[in-house]
């Protein structure tokens, strides 16, 4: 669901699977049978531009509350491809050296290069959710930061970074269901953390929080998706076709050979 003006998150049903109209059983074979397409895709990219200073890259954010499924997506929409076109980075909690410069610095590092999909596993938004809710930063800085992204935004797109923003939309109930599944799971314990609970109890902040980063992150360069999430493989298809849209935007070719084909076979044959 694309952001625009007027859009209020709030009228967005977590249940919902706009633009779909199958169940889960269909969704899943769509998926399966899409990745061929995306593989294509994510190949012709890489082979054409990967060993270039400049050319076109695709960055896909992914944002949500704890348990949305951004690992599943991970997993099974960009894992269809080539890992060695993939550079994917999973901020966490920033560390002292981070803390010590401008809340983008760690997250230019991490620009995919030309021929790449970058995911961003969390990202620069943090900084204005977390900021904002936690009140880790005051409203004078959350509004300077506001401004950065969209000037961080404008210049990668600027370098050919082709950005997807997506925001994975569970509702408060479906995230304590599948936090209990954790709990009942001793596969699944470890990906349970205590202070998931905590989170949980500060949902309407955070549903702020991220209204006001569409009302002011979403751009023509890089605007926002939101993809309802409770069915795990709805969101996975509408990544997944996002992805697609983007890549066959770019078009990318299949290089041409730097060296005399009819040669090489000659050389070939004669070894």
């Amino acid at each position: 669901m694309h952001v625009g003006e007027g859009f209020r998150l709030g009228d967005v049903d977590p249940e919902s699977t706009p633009g779909y109209e199958g169940e889960k059983k269909s969704g899943q074979r769509d998926l399966a049978a899409a990745a061929p397409n995306l593989d294509d895709l994510q190949e012709r990219l890489f082979a054409a531009h990967h060993d270039k200073d400049s050319g076109p890259a695709v960055l896909l954010v992914l944002q949500a509350m704890d348990t949305a499924g951004k690992g599943g997506i991970v997993r099974h929409v960009v894992g269809s491809v080539d890992p060695q076109g993939v550079e994917l980075a999973a901020f966490k909690k920033p560390t002292e050296e981070e803390l010590a410069h401008d809340f983008l610095w760690r997250i230019r590092k991490r620009v995919p290069r030309p021929g790449m999909i970058g995911v961003f596993d969390r990202s620069h938004y943090e900084d204005v959710l977390i900021g904002k809710v936690r009140s880790l930063a005051d409203p004078a800085e959350i509004e300077r930061r506001y401004d950065a992204i969209n000037a961080f935004e404008a210049e990668l797109a600027e370098a050919g970074v082709v950005i997807i923003k997506v925001m994975l939309h569970i509702s408060p109930e479906e995230q304590r269901d599948r936090l209990l599944e954790r709990l009942d799971r001793p596969d699944k314990h470890w990906k349970y953390n205590p202070g998931d609970v905590d989170e949980r109890l500060l949902w309407p902040a955070y549903m702020e929080a991220y209204q006001d980063v569409f009302e002011r992150t979403s751009t023509a360069i890089a605007p926002w998706y939101v993809v309802p999430a409770n069915r795990k493989w709805y969101a996975r298809l509408a990544v997944q076709r996002l992805l697609i849209d983007a890549l066959s935007a770019i078009d990318p070719q299949w290089p041409p050979a730097d060296y005399d084909i009819e040669v090489e076979k000659k050389r070939l044959l004669a070894s």
